[in-house]
Formats: C-alpha cells, sequence, structure tokens
C-alpha cells in the first residue's frame, strides 16, 4: 500500500457490528447481494474511501448523505460501482466455455437463414466474458453463414463503460486460446492495449440491469445464458428467483451456464440438467405447447 492510501486509510474510522448491518442490509435491499461479514474490511475500507472523497467524517453522515433525495441516488450509483466489480478474464472457465463450443457447433446446422443465435452474459463485468461468447459465434457461426448477437448486462454502469470501449491490457491475452486470439482482437504493436475486433462490438450490446429487476428485462428467447460466478453473491432463495427468471427466457433447445455449486439440486419443469462434473447446466426442453414437453 503506497504512503498517501495508507495515510488516508488510517483515518477510516471502525465500522462496527450495527454499522455493518445497516450497510449490508442496505446493498441486499437495493441489490440483493450478501455482503459476509468476512468481508467487513472491504466494506470499511470502500466506504471510508468513498467518505474522504465526498469530506463525509462519519457512517452515519454518509448513509444519510446516500439515502436522500436524487443526489443520494447519484452518490449510491458510484458506491455501487466499488462494492460490486467482481474479478474477471477472457474464457475464464475452459469446460463451460468448451460445453458452449459444442452447443454453437451444434446449433451452426440447425439454425434457419432468418434466426440469430442469441448469448446473454448476466454478470458481464468489464465484458470478458461477453467477448468471449462473441469469438466463440464468430469461430463456429460466421463461416457457416449464421448470425449471432451478444448481450452484456451488468449493474455496474464504469464496468459497462470499459465493456462497450472493448480496450484492454496487454496480459489479457495469456487467458485467450490461440484459436481466438486473431479471432477477437485487432492486430496491436508490442506494449499496445487489446482491442477487440470491430465485427464482435458491431454483433455485442451491453445495459445496465439490476438483477433484482430481471422480470423487467426484455431479453427473450435467448440461446446460451452465461451466468457463472454471480449467483454466489446471493442468498440462496433469491438465487432459486433468478434462475426461474432465466429459464424462463431461455428458447426451446437453450442453454443455461453457471458456475459449480453455485446452486446445487436446483431443478425447474423447463429445464432438464446436464450431468457432469465439470459444467454445471442445464438444457430447456423443447416443447408443442406451454408447460408440454415434446415427444423425442
Amino acid at each position: 500500500m503506497n504512503q498517501p492510501l495508507r495515510a488516508a486509510m488510517s483515518a477510516v474510522p471502525e465500522l462496527d457490528d450495527t454499522q455493518f448491518l445497516r450497510w449490508q442490509s442496505l446493498l441486499e435491499e437495493r441489490t440483493g447481494m450478501c455482503l459476509a461479514s468476512q468481508r467487513r474490511s472491504f466494506l470499511q475500507t470502500s466506504l471510508g474511501l468513498r467518505m474522504r472523497e465526498v469530506g463525509c467524517d462519519s457512517y452515519e453522515q454518509y448513509y444519510e448523505r446516500i439515502t436522500a433525495g436524487p443526489s443520494g441516488a447519484i452518490e449510491w450509483t458510484t458506491l455501487v460501482d466499488r462494492l460490486t466489480v467482481q474479478e474477471t478474464r477472457f474464457f475464464r472457465d475452459p469446460d463451460a466455455f468448451a460445453f458452449v463450443e459444442q452447443y454453437v457447433q451444434q446449433k451452426a446446422t440447425e439454425l434457419g437463414a432468418d434466426e440469430t443465435l442469441e448469448f446473454w452474459s448476466v454478470g458481464c463485468s468489464s465484458g470478458e466474458e461477453a467477448y468471449s461468447l462473441a469469438m466463440v459465434g464468430e469461430r463456429f457461426l460466421t463461416p457457416a453463414g449464421k448470425r449471432y448477437a451478444v448481450t452484456g448486462t451488468d449493474i455496474s454502469t464504469i464496468v459497462l463503460r470499459k465493456a462497450r470501449a472493448g480496450r484492454y491490457l496487454p496480459r489479457a491475452l495469456q487467458w485467450v486460446p490461440q484459436a481466438y486470439a486473431a479471432i477477437g482482437f485487432k492486430p496491436q504493436q508490442a506494449g499496445e492495449p487489446l482491442q477487440i475486433n470491430d465485427e464482435l462490438r458491431q454483433r455485442s450490446c451491453f445495459s445496465q440491469v439490476n438483477i433484482l429487476n430481471l422480470a423487467a428485462c426484455p431479453l427473450q428467447s435467448q440461446h446460451v445464458i452465461y451466468c457463472q460466478n454471480v449467483l454466489i453473491y446471493f442468498r440462496r432463495w433469491r438465487r432459486r428467483e433468478i434462475l426461474n427468471v432465466l429459464a424462463e427466457r431461455l428458447a426451446p433447445g437453450g442453454i443455461l451456464v453457471i458456475g459449480l455449486g453455485e446452486m446445487v439440486d436446483y431443478q425447474h419443469p423447463l429445464l432438464e440438467q446436464i450431468h457432469s462434473s465439470r459444467v454445471s447446466a442445464f438444457v430447456r426442453k423443447k416443447t408443442n405447447s406451454e408447460g408440454e414437453s415434446a415427444r423425442r
């Protein structure tokens, strides 16, 4: 930690039990995320740094500021960006992406000439996951003359701006499989930022969505819903609610991919679980009519 930051943090007041519970409740009420007690120091640091930036001397004063009127709503947006941004990288789960690749290759032979394969990255952060999905589409669908589109959603406006820009540090390339490097990025000189290819950016869009308001999200008939490393921040009952909404947004035959262990023993009448020790995924059953499974 550098000297100025160390000096700033030394003046941050201790976040006691009462204040921690108060801020924990506010975060869960507004975003659905449940901040575990083990992350109290993270919350104290994040609040403390922001309080110094805006000139608040106590958690009570900052709480009143953030919950009052239009200016409080603006400040809340800034704080949420600090509290919810999570680590991400390209092709973060190779096994899950191998499963998506297999599905997309199959769809490349099934899609009609007027159909578009829809990808949805839920909790897309700064865009690496969404663009990884776009690279899969570009690799297997474009040569077959088929179309694809990617939508990335997140609650943080800051990371969404980064995703739209499509610019990344050169070291991010170390996570990209060799087969995708030329597909995903423009040629670069040594030391220059990575820039996502125009073709992928044109087929990708990013939108702010609070996962508590998924029911109001207009996305429907998605072929691939990728929701990894998102559910772990929510209580079990809310995870089930989120998955129920996502199940309804899948196209018949579409796949829902979540993180291993994020929701054990989840069942839904529209979904069939993929039995694998390496991937946690579900397929929406094909139906003749709503609620009636098609005969195979």
